[in-house]
């Protein structure tokens, strides 16, 4: 894997991690998902307008993306108004980098299968064993669905299209979407309350996240991409017992570790 992909796919995944929490923290998580949505479409509009490069093949992948985004972010609110960011987030992500590589198994090289074992292994022990989490590994899982397909489709869409318009395709109609559902279903008192620094600060996060995961996806294949960006595990387990008061257990922990064992793994195979 090249330098720059790596750079890249690592900044990202801090950037992810870092919206994923004051996402989690929210009052309102539907609500305050869809003030992320609205900003993160309006704020990068211009920005993709003068960066505008989009050729016709970017459709069939931009709208199929699209629709796994669309599914992706309400499962991911519906899931934090549920059950544990330190439980829900290692294998919504942990896993996404196994199915992206599942696709391509019959040309798998043997540290990435390892990497593919020590993944499910540290997806088992964030579930639990004694107390097993099982709301919330379902809906890691799910989560982890969206993922791994958006990202493959993404992959080959970022060849017809810069990163910015992609990124405007992409998560712009899903976007709307989610807010004029949202309007409709909580009203506009609930979505002008979240409005603020956090939900600013989350929506900014969040597109350069994906975008730099875009920048990467030109630069290299998508399974050991989707890997390194998966080491937010880590640092989103630590961060919920810090900031969001979660009992992270030492299992769970190093679950967390052991997924991003398998991660860096996947990355170097």
């Amino acid at each position: 894997m090249a330098g720059a992909a790596f750079g890249l796919a690592l900044a990202a995944a801090f950037l992810h991690a870092g919206w994923n929490l004051l996402l989690a923290r929210a009052r309102d998580v539907q609500a305050a998902t869809a003030v992320v949505l609205g900003i993160s479409v309006v704020l990068f509009a211009p920005v993709a307008a003068l960066t505008w490069d989009v050729d016709r093949e970017v459709w069939p992948w931009a709208l199929g993306s699209a629709a796994f985004e669309l599914a992706y972010f309400a499962l991911l609110a519906f899931a934090y108004e549920r059950a544990e960011l330190s439980v829900v987030y290692p294998v919504a992500r942990g896993l996404a980098p196994v199915l992206v590589l599942a696709v391509g198994i019959a040309s798998a090289a043997a540290g990435e299968i390892a990497g593919v074992a020590l993944v499910g292994a540290g997806v088992l022990l964030v579930r639990g064993l004694r107390h097993p989490e099982g709301r919330g590994v379902l809906l890691g899982a799910l989560i982890a669905v969206c993922i791994a397909v958006y990202t493959l489709l993404d992959n080959r869409g970022i060849e017809h299209a810069n990163a910015f318009a992609y990124f405007e395709l992409v998560v712009g109609v899903p976007g709307l979407v989610y807010v004029a559902a949202t309007w409709r279903r909580r009203g506009a008192r609930a979505l002008r309350s979240e409005l603020g620094w956090a939900t600013l600060a989350a929506a900014v996060a969040a597109t350069l996240a994906y975008v730099l995961v875009l920048l990467a996806l030109d630069r290299a294949e998508a399974a050991p991409v989707a890997a390194v960006r998966e080491t937010s595990v880590v640092i989103a387990a630590a961060l919920a017992a810090l900031l969001l008061g979660e009992r992270v257990s030492r299992t769970r922990l190093a679950g967390a570790t052991v997924v991003l064992a398998g991660v860096v793994l996947l990355a170097l195979a």
